[in-house]
């Protein structure tokens, strides 16, 4: 071979040396871009656009970084790095330059998330999205009425008290094999409840005026026909009746309360809370696509029976969760009745506000509710506003968290409350004594101005309200230090009383023109809360009527979308042996005439009256008695073994 063609061969094998190593360098300079594009794409996924213009200057400073790293990778490839064998260019420099590059992508992408973080954070204040500005800023400037979706649901509550695991228990691993159901907020659809099916109620708007929206549930012809059924079985007298339309029609609402109260009365209390979260449930899925629970602006006339029932049920829950353990949620659901009619207050909600604010320790809200609503709702003229108001101020003044200035002006502005509380109702001292089983002291128990004869002397009204507060908030009052708090105060009043202060005279004067009489919604307060000390005070017009669970006390100007037809009762002499035999196996039989029955339920009023009034009369004249000790003379010549 001559010498020409080997000089041909060795060019070529050099070429094909070069070659090969030029598709290598590019290989690994294809897998560095891949890595710079990837990096920064998910840098642009991670920041939220908020300026496009900042997107695409750090994208020309990427494309520019990407173009620099294979231009700086010919030069190296046209000055000539060394080379291996078969032409193969040395890896200790790549492995240099690999090792190199991820420390340089590390400095350049902390410098990009440190520049994301910024940038969220900018954006989450801007748009109000962080967990400190919903605390603080959104606390104060939503209403405080306000409703949180997920404050009413118990289980949020007992998980910060238990935790999730003891709370759910066995309920995760079943939620893969549950059917599906509605979501709902207020309760969830449990597997032991019948299979839901519409039962006939739906809700309509009514108007929308001044930015507030007034709905309606509306009864079609069949559930009309079921509550036909229902007042049938009321007059019967017998639950069994009720339990078999409740069979046939599960999701009735009015069965489902008077059931639950049946089962109240006979110690069942899981039976009849569950009764009552079925029917939130029956309602809930009857709710209008415009309907808020949480939007302030949803009214409802309690006028109207439909939505009587929805009001009912609402307060049965709200008492069921207060008993179970929950305050925060069952004061979610106050405030949710409260908005559904805040200028009316059917079921007077405010007399449980501030016990349920107590309990939960919110009172932050039960003082901003009193701050603004005092002035055109008068507020401080309900005791239990009065009192609880002042031990708001004085659970505050116990925080330790708080600067010792602030505290001197909490710890004062609650005595000064406290007084005025204690001046304006002077007969809820004894009775909130009695029931924390304290013994006054001698002063206090000796002095006129807290003894028997104000709480005798004080209108029928106030009375009413007292013994509500008394018999549902001295549990509140029972530690040892509120009991001092309270002694030192009493001492102060005392103080005021005897030198005279003109505010004693005015408070006298306000308790004998006001109070006389209590509103409706009162006395419906009093008999569904079933506080044994404020049911003893209602007035004969109100214990004399023919009360129902499903309709305590119904407005006196209802609004009726439909009436019940009058059956038509003939007389017994008219009928044949045969008809009488098959009427008599209705749950309504009664074999007297129309006149005769209506003699006898005017003569069972007239009875219940008269009973009544005797046990009114008997109250007073054991109220009445006083216990005076004989007062001995002193003679000398009496024998003192006389009465031994």
């Amino acid at each position: 071979m001559s010498s020409r063609a080997l000089r041909r061969l060795k060019g070529e094998q050099r070429a094909q040396a070069a070659l090969h190593a030029l598709k290598l360098t590019e290989e690994d300079d294809k897998d560095e871009d891949e890595q710079m594009k990837t990096n920064t794409q998910t840098a642009h996924k991670q920041k939220n656009i908020s300026n496009i213009f900042e997107l695409i200057g750090e994208a020309d400073v990427d494309v520019c970084l990407s173009d620099e790293e294979p231009a700086e990778g010919i030069k190296d490839r046209q000055q000539g790095a060394p080379m291996g064998k078969n032409g193969v260019k040395n890896e200790k420099s790549k492995k240099k330059k690999k090792k190199k590059s991820p420390a340089e992508n590390g400095k350049d992408n902390l410098g990009a998330g440190d520049n994301i973080d910024a940038i969220l954070e900018t954006l989450e204040k801007s748009k109000g999205l962080s967990h400190r500005s919903t605390d603080n800023s959104a606390s104060e400037h939503r209403p405080v009425l306000y409703v949180e979706h997920r404050n009413l649901n118990p289980e949020t509550e007992l998980k910060k008290y238990f935790g999730a695991r003891a709370v759910l228990g066995d309920q995760r691993s079943k939620q893969r094999q549950r059917q599906f159901h509605r979501c709902s907020w207020m309760t969830v659809y449990k597997d032991t409840w019948p299979r839901f099916s519409r039962p006939g109620i739906s809700m309509s708007l009514v108007e929308s005026k001044d930015g507030i929206q007034h709905f309606t549930f509306e009864h079609n012809r069949d559930y009309q026909q079921v509550q036909f059924k229902f007042f049938d079985a009321v007059e019967s007298m017998d639950p069994n009746n009720i339990v078999v339309l409740l069979q046939l029609n599960p999701y009735h609402i009015d069965s489902l309360l008077q059931l639950s109260d049946v089962c109240r009365i006979q110690e069942d209390q899981e039976t009849a809370r569950d009764l009552i979260e079925r029917a939130l449930y029956s309602f809930e899925c009857s709710f209008h696509p415009v309907f808020s629970l949480t939007s302030g602006i949803c009214r409802l006339d309690y006028r109207r029976p439909e939505n009587r029932a929805f009001y009912l049920v609402l307060f049965k829950h709200v008492i069921f969760l207060e008993k179970r353990g929950c305050p925060r949620t069952a004061l979610e659901y106050c405030k949710l009745i409260l908005s559904l009619d805040p200028d009316n207050d059917p079921l007077c909600m405010l007399l449980l506000f501030d016990f349920l604010c107590l309990r939960c320790r919110e009172y932050t809200t039960l003082i901003r509710l009193y701050e603004e609503w005092e002035v055109h709702r008068n507020l401080s003229q309900l005791p239990n506003f009065s009192f609880s108001v002042a031990l708001s101020y004085y659970h505050l003044s116990q925080q330790e968290d708080i600067s010792p200035v602030e505290n001197q002006q909490l710890k004062q502005k609650s005595n000064v409350l406290l007084q005025n509380a204690l001046i304006m109702f002077p007969g809820a001292l004894m009775p909130l004594l009695d029931l924390c089983t304290v013994q006054p002291d001698a002063a206090v128990s000796s002095h006129a101005f807290f003894g028997p004869s104000i709480q005798i002397g004080q209108p029928p009204a106030l009375s009413e309200l007292v013994s509500l507060y008394v018999g549902r908030c001295h549990s509140l009052w029972k530690e040892a230090g509120q009991m001092l708090w309270l002694e030192e105060n009493v001492k102060k009043v005392l103080k005021r009383v005897d030198t005279h202060d003109p505010y004693v005279e005015d408070c006298q004067n306000k308790r004998k023109q006001r109070y006389q009489s209590a509103p409706r919604n009162i006395h419906r307060h009093v008999l569904m809360s079933e506080i044994k000390e404020a049911t003893a005070t209602l007035p004969l017009d109100v214990t004399t009527q023919p009360g129902m669970g499903f309709d305590p006390l119904p407005p006196l100007d209802s609004i009726l979308s439909y009436t019940r037809p009058e059956r038509q009762n003939m007389g017994a002499s008219n009928e044949s042996t045969l008809s009488l035999f098959f009427r008599s196996l209705l749950p309504n039989f009664n074999l007297q005439r129309p006149e005769d029955r209506q003699e006898v339920a005017r003569a069972g009023h007239e009875l219940n009256q008269e009973v009544n009034r005797l046990m009114v009369a008997m109250r007073d004249m054991l109220a009445n008695i006083q216990f005076r000790e004989p007062q001995w003379e002193d003679n000398q010549d009496r024998d003192e073994e006389e009465w031994d």
